[in-house]
């Protein structure tokens, strides 16, 4: 019972606390001149992952690579399969063909280099640097292409502010909007710059909770690190979730896939590559299989999302179709 109110607690306050932080750090960044195309491509793109960063990070740190690296392959099978999916149900998930041949292309690159690193079940400290190197690779192609979408970056940053203030004619914010709100934060940014150490401090604390939960459970039940990276997985993608659907009831599912594919470039090049980086050893519960259903959902999801630019209802339930069939190897 301890494990599991460890693990439930400390996901919730894990989930809330990083995405504090995330606020915190646009706020700050746009009060110290930082561009809002870079906070769109980066910030905004690296928060998405701070949990998967801080669970993985925590268990290389201790020595379970194999936990470290389930979690990352099973946030990114969730993200392309069990999200994607079930926003999909809602309605029918646009994608621009631009976006997919760019960011999408990209993410799958990114999560093939991140299967031939794993593929010889033994990640190592050069494997994890080029992993971390090819992310600043991928951070510029992204931050390039933000300025290319302007509107498509204000909309990412609106959304992770938590507001919905809108021009007087009702018109989504434009940069004008955005910037004005951005000046009536500047006189806070002490405040904000404080709060955000302390969602950091929390976040940390209750990543460690989360993992310690999760270990005690599967010490006591017999749960292969597989399993336990599932039950992580999915759990630091609720943010993704809940965003993803709460996107698709207000019909702006141009936002989704965006989101998607930006969290799964930095949990394939950022997370996997901290993690071999800090805790380099063999893996024993992520097997071949593993990642090559983590391919296979990626490369589903694009293909669905290329034919046609949009991905319908019944291919949102062959995906969550995948999803439970991933699962169901894993457990």
């Amino acid at each position: 019972m301890v494990d599991i109110i460890q693990a439930v607690v400390g996901l919730v306050v894990l989930v809330l606390a990083a995405d504090r932080m995330v606020r915190s750090s646009i706020r700050v960044s746009r009060s110290l001149g930082v561009s809002v195309i870079l906070i769109g491509a980066v910030i905004v793109g690296f928060g998405t992952s701070v949990p998967e960063f801080l669970v993985s990070g925590l268990a290389a740190l201790e020595g379970n690579i194999d936990l470290a690296v389930s979690n990352v392959t099973s946030s990114n099978t969730a993200n392309v399969s069990l999200v994607l999916g079930a926003a999909a149900l809602l309605t029918p998930i646009a994608s621009r063909r631009a976006v997919i041949r760019r960011e999408g292309a990209l993410m799958f690159a990114s999560v093939v280099t991140l299967a031939a690193v794993l593929a010889g079940g033994h990640p190592e400290l050069w494997q994890g640097l080029l992993l971390l190197g090819s992310l600043g690779v991928a951070t510029t192609l992204m931050a390039r292409w933000a300025s290319e979408d302007p509107d498509a970056v204000l909309a990412e940053i609106e959304e992770e502010l938590g507001g919905d203030e809108t021009e007087a004619d009702g018109e989504p914010t434009t940069e004008a909007a955005l910037e004005s709100r951005f000046r009536r934060l500047r006189s806070d940014v002490g405040r904000e710059l404080v709060i955000g150490i302390v969602a950091l401090g929390i976040t940390l604390v209750a990543a460690d909770q989360l993992l310690d939960g999760a270990i005690g459970l599967g010490e006591r039940f017999g749960l292969s690190a597989a399993f336990l990276g599932l039950m992580t997985g999915v759990g630091t993608s609720l943010p993704e979730l809940s965003a993803a659907i709460a996107a698709a009831r207000h019909g702006e599912s141009d936002l989704i896939l965006g989101n998607i594919l930006g969290s799964n470039i930095f949990n394939s090049l950022g997370v996997a590559g901290l993690a071999a980086t800090i805790g380099p050893g063999p893996l024993v519960d992520v097997t071949p299989i593993i990642v090559g259903l983590m391919v296979a959902a990626s490369f589903m999801a694009g293909l669905f999302a290329f034919t046609g630019q949009r991905i319908v209802r019944l291919e949102g339930v062959l995906l969550l179709v995948a999803f439970v069939a991933y699962g169901l190897y894993v457990f």
